[in-house]
């Protein structure tokens, strides 16, 4: 992803499309993208070997209205339409340009040849018409923007003694959440989403990555600690459904089937997901429950603009949330995370670096070096020399990670990530 010079009132767009059926990247996809004020074509662009376009300026609003409650909405819209041979075309409906900021679009298409659902829903979560159609994603207004329910409130922190409570031995990361999209009782979609996905999708549509990254990081704080507590307590599960998770606001937390995601916010939750917060003597993540502060008021939970202007006077992140949540909380590190082969080795792996955690990672750059072909091949030796240096800065930017060219604890875990899904897909 190229470096831009991020000033005036413009913000910042990529498209990243992947196959549906296995989530390998598609080359040669062609990207229009639209403004949906005069219908005008403003860019029309073409996929790379690791499906993703080129980064294209678009017109923004003033950034200002997005620091602070305005009636103005603070971000402008475009729809995307994506065509690739053998593939269904996909419109995107409204992703939001914040001044700026970098927005990312993500994209899966579905082969017209049609693949099982059990490969796809494995990977997309999707449930599919008939081939030859046109899927329409429509990405509806912020959180903070548009008119949602409010949380209806519920204790922080759940008893676990009652007769029949079902709840995990300790805190794990998941691999998946199962995002039911409505309310508990409806008939609505289930979408299966990797964890820091989910996180993201929620932190994207209902904060600004405009602000502050204190106010970023305390908000990404309070929504994985919300979501790890509804799967340590298996709360759903409980209640006799088969989800982790809904899409409502007045339940859970908003998340939005196919919205972009903006960097600023990805880069965040890449280097703290294993994070959340405790309470002391209190084993399970908080319930850490928040409002926006401005169309609804919500005493002893925090809330989102509250957190931009804390941030905005020199509050840390623990700080904020200590403001709301009380001098007592902390933040707490989860015990394991599902789906990873083996763990950060918890130093960073540089140039010199040498031994059977280098030779692991090496292997992994490897096979997700024969799906993404801009990342240059190399011979797992165990010894981190410029060669590996090399293959790192260029996963890093294929990826969205500072290209430092170092395996730092975001870097592990996104190689990790990324291995197990193409090395799965390989085993189906």
């Amino acid at each position: 992803m190229p470096e831009m010079n991020l000033t005036g009132d413009k913000g910042y767009l990529y498209v990243d499309v992947v196959s549906g059926e296995n989530n390998y990247p598609i080359p040669g996809a062609r990207v229009s993208i639209i403004s949906q004020e005069n219908g005008r074509v403003m860019h029309e662009l073409t996929t790379d070997t690791s499906g993703q376009t080129e980064t294209v300026d678009l017109d923004a609003p003033p950034v200002e209205y997005s620091l602070e409650p305005s009636n103005e909405r603070p971000y402008s819209e475009y729809n995307i339409r994506i065509e690739a041979d053998g593939y269904e075309p996909v419109t995107v409906e409204g992703t939001e340009i914040l001044s700026g900021s970098t927005s990312v679009q993500p994209v899966r298409m579905r082969p017209i040849s049609g693949a099982s659902e059990t490969e796809i829903g494995a990977n997309y979560g999707a449930q599919y018409e008939d081939s030859g159609r046109v899927e329409n994603i429509l990405i509806p207004a912020h959180v903070l923007y548009g008119d949602y329910p409010e949380k209806i409130p519920e204790a922080d922190v759940k008893p676990v003694e009652e007769s029949g409570e079902i709840v995990l031995s300790r805190v794990v990361v998941p691999e998946t959440v199962i995002v039911h999209d409505g309310t508990p009782s409806s008939s609505a979609t289930d979408y299966y989403v990797s964890y820091t996905d989910y996180i993201k999708n929620v932190a994207s549509s209902e904060i600004y990555s405009t602000w502050p990254r204190a106010a970023i990081t305390a908000n990404v704080l309070a929504i994985m600690s919300f979501t790890l507590n509804r799967v340590y307590t298996e709360w759903y599960r409980g209640k006799g459904f088969d989800f982790t998770i809904t899409s409502s606001t007045a339940y859970d937390q908003k998340w939005i089937y196919g919205r972009n995601i903006y960097q600023e916010i990805s880069e965040v939750v890449d280097d703290i997901f294993n994070n959340y917060l405790s309470f002391p003597n209190v084993k399970q993540p908080i319930l850490t429950q928040y409002c926006d502060g401005r169309s609804v008021s919500c005493p002893g939970w925090m809330t989102q603009w509250g957190s931009e202007s804390l941030a905005s006077q020199g509050y840390t992140a623990i700080g904020i949330l200590r403001y709301y949540y009380g001098n007592d909380i902390y933040i707490n590190t989860a015990e394991q995370i599902s789906g990873i082969p083996i763990s950060w080795p918890g130093y960073d792996l540089t140039i010199g670096s040498t031994g059977d955690k280098v030779r692991h990672i090496q292997e992994e750059l490897l096979a997700i070096s024969n799906v993404y072909t801009a990342i240059p091949s190399l011979v797992p030796d165990g010894f981190y020399g410029e060669r590996t240096a090399e293959s790192v800065r260029a996963f890093q930017s294929v990826f969205g990670l500072s290209q430092t060219g170092v395996i730092n604890f975001a870097t592990w875990y996104k190689i990790s990530q990324i291995y197990v899904g193409v090395t799965r897909i390989a085993e189906m």
